[in-house]
């Protein structure tokens, strides 16, 4: 591997577990990149009040913390496998880490450590490309997913994605409508429960927005 194409792989690798000096660069990098897809996202989900909301995959926490402006009297859980964004996290939202109503964890996507039918939203914005081709960790969100409940999924598309250099096969898989929506259904939520549509964001990025329902008496 080329200096340069080791350089573009570590970026990558640093976006998928964010760690050090680089790790800390990343996640400003991420509050930033992943403000619009965030808004995109947690609009989709129309938070209330009472709401207890996930998300995988927090990163820096921006997100978290505006979900626990929306659910203002439930709760927001939070989970992502690396500790420098877990630090990030915890001092963006120190303040309702000690009201009781975020609570933050370090953990695998696909082993999630809440029953099933527990969380009544799951945002996840920006972490599917590191998921498992098999769909494991769709598996375990909708497996903790309340009967009603929601999941909202946001990834940039393939054919954005393809020309930004860090994206590289070692570190991300890519996503176009048809692939996220099987995706989603190899995790066990069924045809009628997803939706994938496009969104048009700044500087001609394309992005992906998928949101699955889990209905009522279904497995």
């Amino acid at each position: 591997m080329s200096a340069l194409a080791g350089f573009w792989s570590g970026i990558g690798h640093q976006l998928k577990s964010p760690s050090g000096a680089g790790g800390r660069l990343a996640g400003r990098v991420m509050t930033v990149v992943n403000s619009a897809p965030n808004r995109l996202a947690i609009g989709a989900l129309e938070i209330q009040p009472d709401d207890r909301v996930l998300e995988l995959g927090f990163g820096p926490g921006s997100a978290i913390r505006a979900l626990a402006k929306a659910a203002s009297k439930g709760a927001v859980l939070g989970i992502d496998s690396s500790p420098d964004m877990l630090a990030q996290a915890e001092r963006r939202n120190r303040r309702a880490i000690a009201e009781g109503r975020v609570q933050l964890r370090l953990g695998r996507f696909d082993a999630l450590p809440w029953p099933a039918g527990s969380i009544g939203k799951i945002l996840a914005v920006n972490v599917v490309y590191f998921f498992s081709e098999g769909g494991d960790e769709i598996r375990e969100a909708r497996r903790v997913l309340a009967p009603g409940g929601l999941m909202a999924v946001y990834a940039t598309h393939k054919d954005t994605m393809q020309h930004w250099k860090f994206a590289g096969p070692d570190t991300h898989r890519l996503y176009g409508a048809a692939d996220l929506r099987a995706l989603l259904l190899r995790g066990g939520f069924e045809p009628q429960e997803v939706t994938v549509r496009e969104a048009a964001l700044a500087f001609g990025v394309r992005g992906l927005l998928a949101l699955a329902v889990r209905h009522n008496g279904l497995r």
